[in-house]
């Protein structure tokens, strides 16, 4: 499924599902894959809420593209051009941050919910992340973990990383699930 383009949205929907499990407490939290047309809106549903908090990025690298053409045109505006462009790069790596450390949340409030728009409810997004605040940091770093080790199945021949950033989907989303879980016993008490 990895390898096809679009049709790998599909991975992520299953990690959606995965994270859903988690929370409900499932025994066996991997789903089946009887369901692909599921897994694939919810995987393209979570990839679009990824392109909209990522939009400022977006907007700023078209704003760093218009800027690199007015430096080819303009010798004189060259210098002003490149303080513009190093700034806009500092935004969108710090906007990049941002949403990289906002994105677990999300994700866990969209694998709840399965609406679009709770994605966006910023009000639970931080009422989720400060209700345990080290466990999310722990969920972050052994997130980016997983990725990191997800992306060396490259070592075998390229092959490899198939099966490990599917494992790192996996291992993501099974966190995500107990994450919220915990948060959800600390809101009680």
């Amino acid at each position: 499924v990895l390898l096809i383009p679009i049709v790998n949205f599909a991975a992520l929907g299953y990690m959606v599902r995965v994270v859903k499990n988690v929370v409900d407490g499932l025994d066996r939290p991997l789903p089946d894959w009887g369901d692909f047309g599921d897994h694939f809106v919810r995987g393209l549903m979570l990839f679009l809420i990824g392109v909209v908090y990522m939009l400022p990025v977006i907007l700023l690298v078209c704003l760093l593209a218009t800027a690199g053409a007015l430096v080819k045109e303009s010798r004189a505006m060259a210098d002003g051009v490149r303080m513009l462009m190093l700034c806009l790069n500092c935004l969108a790596g710090l906007w990049s941050f941002l949403v990289a450390l906002v994105m677990p949340a999300a994700t866990i409030r969209y694998a709840l919910t399965g609406e679009f728009a709770s994605a966006f409810q910023f009000g639970q997004i931080f009422g989720l992340i400060s209700a345990n605040v080290g466990n999310y940091i722990l969920v972050l770093v052994l997130s980016w973990l997983a990725g990191l080790l997800g992306g060396l199945g490259v070592i075998a021949c390229g092959i490899g990383v198939l099966f490990t950033a599917f494992w790192a989907y996996l291992v993501q989303g099974h966190l995500y699930g107990q994450f919220c879980r915990a948060a959800q016993g600390a809101l009680a008490a």
